[in-house]
């Protein structure tokens, strides 16, 4: 028994510390910076998780919304001056992009039109032209909400990609040490190796708590973006087809 809880209590320097803090405590210096650049991304992409989580929320509730106002109404020009007030609505976005250069192409022109194109200063501007300057602004503002959406989700890709390996380099790196530690004592057996082994080992146990999280909510933000883009792309062709009913002489 005496023996067993001696070597139990041995590393290759001496002592074998058996909790895991003590074990990431006592690691090498590389496998130390391993760990903290894994703690650093782990940080970083709970925090990207937890404001993405919140930030697409917002966008789900107020394109709710914004569409419960847009369908009840009978005119574009009502939809606007609401539509303002939707500061994280994709949608919303999307119907100010166009509805601004429908407006600033129809500016000119005297009369007035009616229906739901809301257009209340001007008349029908009967030119394809200019309704693929509508079309190309709406396209402009889904990009553009897509881009802001998908902000800081690259980093949950890196991490996913990333930190497995850059955990495997802290565990070779430990694994290496321990090993030239055996060369200066001489010796191999279990009682010399296994602690070695045991700390280089929590690098690639780090990494891996560090890419599963990341890999997951990569993809599953990345398959709610791509509904929130086809809704986007949806309501532009829908409100494309309204201004062209309402605007296109033929």
């Amino acid at each position: 028994m005496n023996e067993v809880s001696s070597v139990a209590a041995m590393n290759l320097k001496g002592n074998f510390h058996g909790s895991l803090f003590d074990m990431v405590v006592h690691a090498g210096f590389v496998v130390q910076l391993v760990l903290l650049l894994l703690l650093l991304f782990s940080i970083i992409s709970w925090a990207i998780i937890l404001m993405k989580y919140f930030n697409l929320r917002k966008v789900t509730r107020e394109n709710e919304a914004f569409m419960g106002i847009y369908m009840k109404s009978t005119k574009l020009s009502e939809v606007f001056p609401e539509a303002k007030r939707f500061r994280y609505s994709s949608l919303a976005e999307v119907f100010r992009a166009g509805y601004t250069e429908l407006a600033r192409l129809t500016k000119a022109v005297r009369g007035g039109g009616t229906g739901k194109d809301g257009q209340e200063a001007g008349n029908p501007v009967g030119d394809i032209a200019a309704i693929d300057n509508v079309e190309r602004a709406m396209n402009r503002a889904c990009s553009s909400e897509t881009t802001k959406i998908e902000t800081a989700l690259g980093f949950l890709a890196t991490t996913g990609s990333a930190s497995p390996f850059i955990g495997l380099f802290g565990t070779v790196w430990g694994i290496m040490d321990t090993f030239k530690g055996i060369g200066a004592r001489g010796s191999a057996t279990l009682a010399v190796v296994a602690p070695g082994i045991s700390e280089a080992l929590i690098a690639t146990a780090a990494g891996l708590a560090a890419a599963i999280p990341a890999v997951i909510f990569y993809n599953y933000y990345l398959n709610r973006i791509k509904t929130m883009t086809l809704e986007m792309d949806s309501f532009a062709s829908e409100l494309l087809n309204i201004v062209e009913r309402s605007h296109v002489q033929r």
